[in-house]
């Protein structure tokens, strides 16, 4: 198509017109055999390429060497014959054949509905946790994943030894040697600490719910990972009691997985909480008759709970005078994202849901 443009021997107006005529016939012929995409690409890159289209080589050729009162017809010849190139590529060039086969845009066709996102799995069981204390009156609270030890652990009654506190457990960042230990930087083992960051920030009564993510140095397998998802929650008045931590827990179960769901209470420990209890539901699968999912027990269990220890409030009370563990009470309680996840959706790996299969993922769309 890019064969080399002829020399004007005159610049008279018949020259003139009979030079573009000839060029203008190649566009129309051309323009009718756009039949497909290809083609269409194919006419564009040889009237209009940047390097070796015609239209630049009929500038370099005419243009650029026409004598000062040739410029002005040539120029207009020129934009002329530009505008037909364009048309043409349109489908606007007036001719039927190339219209109807060159596969331009249609503006009167509706246009292609783009495809919704859903939300991932793991964030709507979340929200879903998050919606249920908000009915309750809870706020919202969110921190820092890399977090100090004071706040991850000291401020929260791990004793020095703790193992919780050694590098097999814990995620510690690099070169926090030099640093007291209280000021040494890791990935938070919990959203614990947002919940000392609160009461620092606000006095009583206070309820909160914390969403985040968290990380453990732990072996990856079927329902463990190195980093998870959790939901913590808590609740400081005067005069709260343990019952009020079972109603709560209570209802909250009820609205995540039904009404017809029992909750029962069995003593632990954790260092931030005394009394420390693990809540168990009855089997949502099987209704608390025994399967394979509970392990034939008809229960299942799924989050821990337990009333502020004193001593917590009695770091608070540093910086906010109003967390007097003689005046006041709370409770807290904290639960995995995944493993209700894996419940509510019948996924037998955790990973499943960071694996990005699309395969996976769609099921929930």
């Amino acid at each position: 198509m890019n064969e080399s443009i002829p020399q004007l021997q005159s610049y008279d107006d018949a020259a003139l017109e009979q030079a573009f005529s000839a060029l203008a016939a190649e566009v129309r012929d051309g323009a009718a055999k756009l039949s497909s995409a290809e083609a269409q690409e194919q006419f564009r890159l040889d009237w209009l390429g940047r390097k070796q289209g015609r239209l630049k080589l009929v500038s370099d050729a005419w243009l650029k060497t026409a004598p000062p009162e040739a410029r002005k017809p040539l120029g207009i010849r020129f934009n002329q014959l530009k505008q037909q190139i364009e048309e043409a590529l349109s489908g606007g060039n007036g001719s039927t054949s190339a219209t109807a086969t060159s596969g331009a845009l249609d503006l009167t066709l509706p246009g292609t509905r783009r495809s919704i996102g859903v939300e991932h799995p793991l964030v709507r069981t979340t929200n879903q946790i998050v919606s249920v204390f908000k009915a309750m009156g809870y706020s919202l609270a969110v921190g820092p994943e890399v977090e100090t030890d004071y706040y991850n652990f000291e401020s929260l009654n791990f004793p020095p030894n703790h193992p919780a506190r050694d590098t097999q457990d814990t995620l510690v960042l690099a070169s926090q040697e030099s640093k007291p230990l209280r000021e040494r930087l890791l990935m938070r083992t919990h959203t614990s600490p947002v919940q000392i960051r609160t009461m620092e920030q606000q006095a009583p009564p206070l309820r909160i719910v914390i969403p985040g993510k968290v990380y453990r140095n732990e072996a990856e397998d079927a329902t463990h990972l190195a980093r998870f998802q959790q939901v913590e929650g808590l609740c400081v008045d005067t005069n709260i009691t343990f019952s009020d931590l079972k109603g709560t827990l209570d209802h909250a179960m009820k609205a995540l997985f039904g009404s017809s769901v029992k909750t029962r209470f069995f003593p632990s420990f954790f260092p931030f909480t005394e009394p420390s209890a693990d809540m168990q539901i009855s089997c949502i699968f099987c209704g608390g008759k025994g399967c394979r999912k509970c392990k034939h027990s008809g229960w299942i269990e799924l989050l821990g709970c337990g009333m502020v220890d004193p001593t917590v409030f009695g770091f608070v009370a540093e910086k906010q005078p109003a967390y007097d563990p003689k005046k006041i009470s709370g409770f807290a309680f904290g639960m995995g994202v995944e493993r209700i996840a894996m419940m509510q959706y019948g996924v037998s790996s955790v990973g499943n849901f960071y694996s990005a299969d699309m395969r996976f993922l769609e099921q929930f769309a």
